[in-house]
């Protein structure tokens, strides 16, 4: 059996939420009645089929699209209340496909992410240099800087524009798709990034809070707190990924059969499809041996849950940037 959808909110306190959120392209309606409290200090991830709803939903939590009913709230008050500028300074975006000027440099670039905090009395000082060189040198682009953003490959440009985003200085982070173009290893260097963006700083305070959208579930299970599935415009289930992704999840959200085992290095849920190997035919390569049984979905669920909290206190691997 699937997870039922959850009524309540996240344990703890949620600066960013939607209320009875209905989205709309012209008569065409994409999110209903949708209800989400983003966790504070956590990373947030939103999953789902294609169209399901999940870019526009981060669109609409950063105020680039108006809701056709229901609101979205920052600090308890409506967003479209708000002034453009307090928003800015408040919640950072990284849309899916952005757009630089022509011939901009990459160091430029990563620059306007301070434009919130620019004023007519106060231009650049110490502390924006500061944030677009710590932004840069995160994303590993400082030796890209004099670059033209149009020379750069998709994958670099990607890197930038999330520079761009963290140059910002934003509690709240919005990226939608951040991995697009990326390659394996820039894929995790990028997750992880978002990993300690929202860890707890060395003071003690909290992290920044992060919501993203990702197209694949094993990483989302990795590197999520907090994760969302949509299917059709509605919240499916959310919670732990230990919790939200087990075989009846991902049958109901994506009509795939599979199992959910451990993750061998993490312990978080690993998505495996369920669908028979079969050799080519005529002689070959003997077919590979069967994978451990696993005597049922649920079973499965249970075991990835209870490796999870071994490994808890292990930290996520892959090259911190």
């Amino acid at each position: 059996m699937s997870p039922s959808p959850t009524n309540g909110s996240p344990q703890g306190t949620s600066r960013l939420s939607a209320r009875a959120l209905t989205l709309a392209y012209e008569d065409r309606t994409v999110v209903h009645k949708l209800d989400l409290a983003v966790p504070d200090g956590q990373v947030t991830v939103i999953v789902g089929p294609n169209a399901c709803g999940k870019s526009t939903t981060l669109r609409a939590l950063g105020r680039l699209l108006k809701p056709r009913g229901g609101a979205v709230l920052l600090d308890g008050t409506e967003l479209a209340r708000i002034p453009t500028r307090r928003i800015a300074q408040s919640i950072g975006l990284l849309p899916q496909t952005p757009v630089a000027p022509e011939a901009i440099t990459v160091s430029d670039l990563v620059a306007r992410g301070r434009q919130p905090h620019q004023s007519w009395w106060q231009q650049w000082s110490d502390a924006d240099e500061r944030a677009v060189t710590d932004a840069m040198a995160r994303t590993d682009v400082t030796a890209l800087a004099e670059r033209s953003v149009d020379e750069l490959s998709g994958g670099q440009r990607q890197r930038v524009w999330i520079a761009m985003a963290l140059a910002q200085e934003t509690d709240l982070l919005l990226l939608d798709e951040p991995t697009t173009y990326l390659d394996i290893a820039h894929q995790v260097e990028v997750l992880d990034l978002v990993r300690q963006l929202a860890s707890p700083a060395a003071d003690g305070s909290r992290g920044r809070t992060v919501v993203t959208v990702l197209h694949d579930l094993n990483q989302a299970a990795r590197y999520a707190d907090h994760l969302v599935a949509m299917k059709e415009g509605r919240i499916v289930a959310e919670g732990r990924p230990e919790d939200v992704v087990t075989a009846g999840l991902v049958r109901e959200v994506f009509g795939l059969e599979a199992v959910v085992v451990p993750d061998p290095v993490t312990g978080s849920p690993l998505v495996v499809p369920g669908a028979p190997w079969s050799p080519p035919p005529g002689p070959g390569p003997a077919a590979p041996a069967a994978a451990p049984a696993v005597s049922s979905p649920d079973s499965a669920s249970d075991s990835a849950s209870a490796a999870a909290s071994v490994s808890a206190s292990d930290p996520t691997p892959g090259k911190a940037l």
